[in-house]
């Protein structure tokens, strides 16, 4: 049977449309992520150089410096991240490569840049146990596939050449977003850089698989996306997010850990106990998504991964 749907794109160069603003919030996600792997680099090379090397650079003077920059700079890659997404909804100018350059940098800022932070930071630890020292290896290899399947995973699932798949959710994500992910291993650096916590870094390798499965298990997280001027919630949620931004100015690191981690037991808690644990955030009908001009579908309609 003939179908007389309208092709969502005229041809590849309608699709490959580079929109200003969301791709330059693109390139600045990208940009974080590759100051961070450096930033992981520098450190170990401030860790097994002489204070004659460690002198000639001004910017940090030593590995625990280096790694929180690192974390800094992959929490910044979050927030652009968070800003390309905004700027295509609200400029309504999505395309496919658009799509495609997002994932690209979000394996650079949210997959490899985490993996080489906690690889790096368990090499002083382990020094004397090579074999742990290869698992660590094995283990931020793990983390990266994972993220790397789950971003690919969302180009198939949330393509607009394709029929949307009949149980996925559309406006939660399926599995844990990378850039949770990487926001939970690089703010658990930041407190055991701060703490100077040698042994609790052992448990880094744990968490990071943990965090790995996670994010291409079907369970599903609140999205972010589609909130907006006209997104209503309730007086409770309403206090317990004032709470939190408190709580993050009050207690900085601790917090933003804190945060990423009450996220991430929130779906593994609302898999477990569906319909115990109310919703967030609720928006009346007509503030969901639209199609916007371009015939692109808003990453909203679809949100399955990321």
């Amino acid at each position: 049977m003939e179908t007389s749907e309208k092709p969502l794109y005229s041809d590849a160069r309608e699709a490959s449309h580079i929109y200003f603003l969301p791709n330059l919030m693109t390139a600045g996600n990208l940009f974080c992520g590759f100051v961070a792997v450096i930033r992981c680099i520098q450190a170990k090379f401030t860790a097994t150089a002489d204070e004659a090397a460690v002198a000639l650079d001004t910017i940090a003077r030593t590995p625990q410096e280096y790694y929180e920059q690192a974390v800094w700079f992959i929490l910044a890659a979050v927030i652009f991240d968070i800003l390309d997404g905004r700027m295509a909804r609200l400029t309504r100018k999505e395309s496919l490569f658009g799509k495609e350059f997002d994932s690209i940098a979000d394996i650079v800022s949210f997959g490899m840049a985490p993996a080489l932070l906690v690889f790096f930071l368990l090499l002083s630890p382990t020094a004397e146990f090579p074999l742990v020292r290869t698992l660590g290896g094995l283990v931020g290899f793990f983390y990266l596939l994972c993220a790397a399947v789950r971003l690919a995973r969302y180009n198939v699932l949330t393509s607009p050449l394709l029929k949307p798949a009949a149980g996925i959710p559309k406006y939660d994500f399926m599995g844990l977003p990378v850039p949770a992910a990487a926001g939970m291993i690089s703010s658990l650096v930041m407190i055991i850089n701060r703490t100077e916590s040698q042994v609790f870094a052992l448990f880094l390798p744990v968490i990071l698989i943990l965090i790995a499965v996670l994010m291409v298990s079907p369970v599903r997280y609140p999205s972010l996306k589609t909130i907006g001027f006209r997104t209503r919630m309730g007086f409770r949620s309403f206090i317990v997010i004032a709470v939190v931004f408190v709580f993050v100015f009050m207690f900085h690191y601790w917090a933003i850990a804190t945060v990423f981690a009450a996220y991430v037991l929130y779906g593994i808690a609302f898999h477990f106990f569906p319909g115990r644990l109310p919703d967030v955030f609720v928006q009346p009908r007509e503030s969901f998504p639209q199609e916007p001009a371009n015939g692109a579908p808003e990453s909203g309609e679809q949100d399955v991964d990321k």
